[in-house]
């Protein structure tokens, strides 16, 4: 797996800006449009879950899982900035994920922040 396949975030110009900070620096919020969120639910097939759990066995990371845990958090959130770009906003503060188990049988990654007018200063 290559570095790319690792990591997630938006791409050097983006429409909608989303910060994990509680301001964007060089902005100013004109608007406040409230929460917006992305979810999704992802399972395992049961080949991935055994070949997990025989590498669980030994140590080492888990690559399979990891690749589709930023699968699932980019899906997140490129679900969170439609919303927020639907809602009229050009910015996300205060972003963060959260990430559950979903009755047994999944994993629920949640993408949220606030969506807000940023104009820059």
């Amino acid at each position: 797996m290559g570095i790319e396949e690792y990591g997630g975030g938006q791409g050097p110009e983006p429409d909608v800006l989303v910060v994990t900070t509680n301001d964007a620096p060089g902005y100013r919020v004109q608007e406040v449009l409230g929460e917006v969120f992305g979810l999704t639910v992802r399972s395992r097939h049961l080949g991935s879950q055994i070949g997990a759990g025989l590498k669980s066995m030994v140590g080492g990371e888990l690559k399979g899982l990891t690749k589709t845990l930023v699968e699932t958090r980019t899906q997140a959130m490129g679900r969170l900035v439609e919303q927020a770009r639907a809602r009229g906003a050009n910015g996300v503060l205060a972003f963060r994920f959260d990430v559950t188990e979903a009755a047994d049988v999944g994993t629920e990654v949640c993408a949220y922040g606030t969506a807000v007018v940023l104009a820059r200063e």
